[in-house]
């Protein structure tokens, strides 16, 4: 595992963090709101365009917001739990991607590059995989802390989005328990065929989750807790990073099931984590729907996708960069001497 860098020394420490999270700059919103009431179109006429571009305004700060520096986050961990047979690859598909990735080979690099995204791949001791969490924490308080900084440590100033995305065999088992334990339900509620198993795949994915929800019944029903209870390393950085992409006003956008159900165990503790997050699409990943719906969170596209890798938020930064641009490069009716709603 990379170094950690010292962003929060122990649980309390992360969980004050969560209890200080900034909010959007209201005043550049309202110029940025009063730059779209002068653009030579009919007000509203671009809707989810416009509440974009004033979305962006607000977290960047400024009344006309930029996508210059956009950056793709993979996070890649290993999951004890495979050994239950819930995914229809073995583990050593985790370290295989993550030199897909690194070559150029993936989806995610042609739609990184499409969508003109930097792309930086970060895998966390991928020769060390979590433990099994139906017969204990997938995680020690220190690899928890560990992985949650290295999230954190990806995101620098000056970025303009970040879009977190991921690569684990068996991810999509914790996710499904990560947001039971989070937001309510059984396992039934939010299992779904992941890479792709069968029926008695699904059966097996749902009586682990309710093996592991029953043993830690009783623990802490915090967001750290739970993270590294039923989580994984690579999901503890996604909730680090969009954490730290809040401390900096920086904008995220979640990919699929498995980017929303990191952030699950904050949101249901301090809602607000939410505030600076884009869904980018939804899945088809069955419980996606459900929890972007309890996030409160109204994905750009619905495609069908189920890949992960950070690969729905990529194609769907491309709308960002069509809503920033409209914004940005419009004439006012006063520049074209057109004559603006009375």
């Amino acid at each position: 595992m990379p170094p950690a860098a010292p962003f929060w020394s122990s649980p309390a420490d992360f969980d004050a963090a969560l209890r200080a999270l900034p909010g959007p700059d209201m005043d550049a919103i309202a110029a940025a709101a009063a730059r779209q009431a002068q653009l030579t179109k009919p007000a509203g006429s671009l809707a989810r365009l416009e509440q974009l571009a004033l979305f962006f305004a607000g977290w960047q700060g400024r009344a006309i917001p930029a996508l210059d520096h956009g950056r793709v986050l993979i996070f890649a961990g290993n999951h004890g739990i495979t050994v239950h047979g819930v995914s229809a690859f073995p583990a050593a598909v985790t370290a295989q991607m993550v030199a897909n990735f690194n070559a150029g080979g993936a989806a995610i690099n042609a739609l990184a590059a499409a969508a003109g995204l930097d792309l930086r791949v970060v895998p966390i001791d991928l020769d060390r995989p979590t433990d099994d969490f139906t017969q204990g924490a997938a995680m020690s308080e220190a690899d928890c802390l560990a992985a949650l900084a290295i999230g954190a440590a990806a995101v620098e100033p000056g970025l303009d989005l970040v879009l977190l995305g991921e690569m684990g065999i068996g991810n999509s088992t914790a996710a499904a328990a990560l947001a039971a334990r989070s937001l309510g339900g059984s396992a039934v509620d939010w299992v779904g065929p992941g890479t792709g198993v069968d029926a008695d795949g699904i059966a097996r994915k749902i009586a682990v989750i309710d093996r592991a929800l029953a043993f830690h019944a009783d623990a802490p029903l915090t967001p750290f807790e739970t993270l590294r209870r039923v989580g994984g390393r690579e999901i503890a950085a996604m909730a680090g990073a969009a954490l730290r992409a809040q401390q900096l006003r920086i904008p995220v956008m979640l990919d699929g099931f498995i980017s929303g159900a990191a952030i699950a165990p904050l949101a249901a503790a301090h809602p607000a984590i939410t505030d600076h997050c884009i869904a980018g699409h939804c899945s088809a990943e069955p419980g996606h729907d459900r929890l972007l719906r309890q996030l409160g969170l109204d994905p750009l596209l619905r495609l069908g996708m189920r890949l992960g890798e950070g690969s729905g938020a990529a194609v769907a930064a491309n709308i960002v960069r069509s809503a920033l641009a409209a914004h940005a490069q419009m004439a006012t009716f006063a520049q074209a001497g057109v004559s603006g709603a009375a």
